[in-house]
């Protein structure tokens, strides 16, 4: 069974840091594109970021935190993570990690990311 869980949320202040992690287990994700999403309250699911897992891979980043989130790859540990930095009140959020399998280009469409987590809450205060 496949399962995204993810983990390190929490309160921020403006200015400040947090690093998500989701722990990946099930299958063999190396061919898997891993990707982070968020989605704030009244607005929808916004794409952040989004990374094939074998080490060398360029990844990609929305405008919206490009310069400010690194998306990383821990093979041995199966884990994704998500380094924020510079956070901003308009980067609350649950934030959501997700798997594609097959996918037509990259990054892959919202509507190829086969597994999703359950969401960890970021909140940045002003």
């Amino acid at each position: 069974q496949v399962q995204l869980v993810e983990s390190g949320g929490g309160l921020v202040q403006a200015g400040g840091s947090l690093k998500l992690s989701c722990a990946a287990s099930g299958r063999t994700f190396s061919s898997y594109i891993m990707g982070w999403f968020r989605q704030a309250p009244g607005k929808e699911r916004e794409y952040v970021t989004a990374i094939p897992w074998r080490a060398d891979a360029l990844a990609y980043y929305s405008a919206s935190v490009k310069c400010r989130f690194t998306i990383s790859t821990n093979n041995a540990k199966n884990t994704v993570y998500l380094q924020m930095n510079s956070l901003k009140p308009e980067d609350t959020a649950v934030y959501y990690c997700a798997a594609a399998r097959f996918y037509g280009g990259f990054p892959p469409r919202d509507s190829e990311y086969n597994y999703w987590g359950q969401g960890t809450q970021v909140t940045v205060s002003s």
